[in-house]
């Protein structure tokens, strides 16, 4: 569920996973942008004889479609004016599990997964973000059984003052069963420098400014994935699934380049709740406990474009400085 999770984090706070991101920011959705990114677990103890690490490189897409201003007039005989922004996500990412410091091909896998996201804000200070999106899991073995997810929500944003914001919402997602998760974000700013971003029960996340072009992010998150794909075999051709449970805590540099580049750098601490393979069934066939094990990422993302009104929009509203970080 790790693409899924991602996807639901721009859902509810505008941005990857994903715990996984190493900066998020609403101002991201106004703006089209592809970011590379790959991250790498340092192997750890799997059971006492046997070393288990994980690496993940993969890509994120946004393109607005639609940015309008709307007048309405409703049953009550009121003028409303009402601003709506709509944007589509893409998400792939490739996972691969180590052994003993090689590669197992039957236990790496890789998600694709498709989303629309859109924002609509009216002058009576409502603020609303709704998703959707779908995606699908396959083993890195096969190509012809993939394994679908999909998920959809809403958050209700409010402004309290030009430096704080809160929302609360719902998702509902279905991988492997269905899920409702309740969701509560904050973004709060202390200072000029200081800024302290949450969307729980996933992340949280406090970010230094040092300049225009430079700032640290402090983060812990909660990561996981959820997926299944077919394992075929000279004795049978079964249904197999896992998925995973990892909480991350670490550091993350990021430098604005030259007006179309963002670069970060990110590491720190990972441990696995759960590591866990079981069929169709349910049925456990394997089940680990990774030790706690550093980790390293690093990602790079390209604006296309840039706009002097969203930019204006973002400061106005205090959702970003009118950068993209």
């Amino acid at each position: 569920m790790a693409n899924s999770r991602n996807l639901l984090t721009c859902l509810l706070l505008g941005l990857t996973v994903s715990a996984k991101a190493q900066h998020f920011s609403l101002s991201r959705l106004f703006y089209p942008n592809l970011t590379l990114k790959a991250d790498y677990n340092v192997p750890s103890s799997l059971d006492g004889t046997r070393d288990y690490g994980v690496s993940r490189t993969g890509f994120f897409g946004i393109i607005p479609l639609q940015s309008e201003v709307q007048l309405g007039y409703s049953l009550r005989k009121k003028f409303d004016l009402r601003a709506v922004h709509t944007v589509a996500l893409a998400q792939y990412t490739q996972i691969q599990p180590t052994f003993d410091g090689k590669n197992d091909p039957a236990n790496g896998y890789k998600t694709l997964s498709l989303g629309v996201i859109r924002l609509q804000a009216s002058i009576k200070d409502r603020l609303w973000v709704y998703g959707g999106g779908l995606g699908m899991t396959e083993s890195n073995e096969t190509f012809f059984s993939p394994q679908p997810f999909f998920w959809g929500g809403a958050a209700r944003m409010h402004v309290l003052g030009l430096r704080t914001q809160f929302m609360y919402g719902s998702v509902l997602a279905y991988n492997q069963k269905l899920r409702f998760i309740p969701v509560f974000g904050v973004n709060k700013g202390l200072g000029k420098r200081w800024r302290v971003s949450a969307l729980l029960p996933f992340m949280v996340n406090a970010n230094y400014k040092a300049t225009k072009w430079f700032n640290v992010d402090f983060l812990a998150g909660l990561n996981g994935y959820s997926g299944g794909f077919q394992v075929q075999t000279p004795e049978e051709k079964a249904l197999r699934r896992e998925n995973y449970r990892q909480i991350k805590t670490g550091v993350a540099a990021n430098a604005h380049l030259f007006s179309v580049l963002n670069v970060s750098v990110e590491a720190g601490v990972t441990t696995f709740r759960q590591l866990r393979t079981f069929n169709s069934a349910r049925e456990n066939l394997t089940s680990y406990t990774p030790a706690t094990t550093p980790y390293i990422g690093a990602s790079v993302r390209y604006i296309t474009s840039r706009s002097k009104f969203s930019s204006k929009f973002m400061r106005r509203m205090s959702l970003g400085e009118g950068g993209i970080w």
